[in-house]
């Protein structure tokens, strides 16, 4: 079941006796375990009926003589158990699987298992599945992250610019929590009828409108020495704002949809971008910097790509500092 199901189900009040909520995105952890505790018992409910249990400081007969209980003036009791990583899962005995295999109606047993996969083997895991929800919140590709900030907008009733949302998957990263935190503040900052823009973008994020990862790419796609340099030489100035394991990791992702681009069977806009995992917007910038670089030419900034990354974390870098290392790849990549 997805995230969406799971929460649009407990806003409609169709609830489970237990929740599983593993993986290793906290996002939808978090999302789903908020929007229990929030809709499941009203205020007055909450003081006899609501139990906060930390995994690293529980065990299971607590877990199990809660869960037992049963509500006070209330149809349910809503037990969660935040980090449950940190509980014993080998440890479990007889008596908890027997629960889990029959759990009590009125109890929803919430376990939220972060920054890992639980172990789908257990009998723990069948049981659970079978009588309860299960939800696996993986960690959101590079890739899709445009495409997810583009819906989270759009769910919120607002519009985005595809350019837009790839630059703010560029600087925030695959963080989805970050993500959506930033989002909400971006949309109390702008009107409802007006699409989000890319200096919204700067103006709230504190990204510099010029000299950005993303206006380095577009440079080196166009062979703008010039650019490329200016763009260097802010970094440089700017190490903080600008670290390296960003720059490397956008420009690998940008130059492999180029060459990725030269081996499309059908160059159409709407078929490549669909193939490349971007907005047709941008098709035309992978078709221009296709026509500056050519197949053997991208292999080799591959190479390049790889090798100063490896330097960058200390590998054969005789000493240099990251700022160095990135006038070198530049050199290496335009010439």
């Amino acid at each position: 079941m997805s995230a969406s199901n799971i929460l649009a189900d407990i806003k409609k009040r169709k609830l489970k006796p237990i929740y599983l909520l593993h993986g290793e995105e906290a996002y939808y952890i978090d999302l789903i375990t908020q929007a229990l505790e929030n809709d499941v018992l009203s205020d007055a409910e909450k003081g006899f009926n609501q139990t906060i249990l930390y995994g690293k400081d529980t065990d299971w007969v607590t877990v199990l003589n809660t869960a037992k209980r049963y509500p006070m003036m209330s149809d349910y009791q809503l037990v969660i158990i935040k980090e449950a990583q940190n509980l014993k899962w080998d440890k479990t005995d007889e008596f908890f699987q027997a629960y889990v295999e029959h759990p009590l109606p009125t109890t929803i047993l919430v376990f939220a298992y972060k920054y890992g996969k639980f172990d789908k083997r257990k009998k723990v895991y069948k049981a659970i599945e079978k009588n309860g929800v299960v939800l696996e919140s993986a960690k959101i590709y590079d890739n899709k992250l445009a495409p997810w900030i583009e819906e989270y907008v759009r769910e919120h009733g607002m519009k985005i610019h595809p350019q837009a949302s790839i630059m703010m998957g560029e600087y925030l990263g695959t963080d989805l929590s970050k993500v959506a935190n930033e989002l909400d503040k971006i949309m109390l900052n702008v009107p409802k009828d007006r699409e989000i823009s890319v200096t919204d973008i700067q103006d709230n994020i504190g990204i510099s409108k010029d000299f950005n990862v993303f206006e380095l790419n577009t440079a080196l796609g166009k062979k703008d020495i010039f650019k490329v340099n200016q763009i260097i030489d802010y970094f440089a100035a700017n190490p903080k704002s600008n670290p390296i394991p960003v720059v490397m990791g956008s420009l690998y992702a940008y130059f492999a949809k180029i060459l990725k681009y030269h081996y499309l069977p059908d160059k159409a806009q709407q078929v490549a971008a669909k193939l490349l995992g971007v907005h047709p917007f941008f098709v035309k910038d992978y078709e221009l910097a296709a026509r500056h670089y050519t197949p053997i030419k991208l292999f080799h900034v591959m190479n390049y790509l790889k090798e100063y990354d490896l330097k960058s974390k200390g590998v054969d870098a005789l000493n240099l500092e990251p700022e160095d290392l990135l006038k070198e790849l530049m050199f290496k990549i335009l010439h």
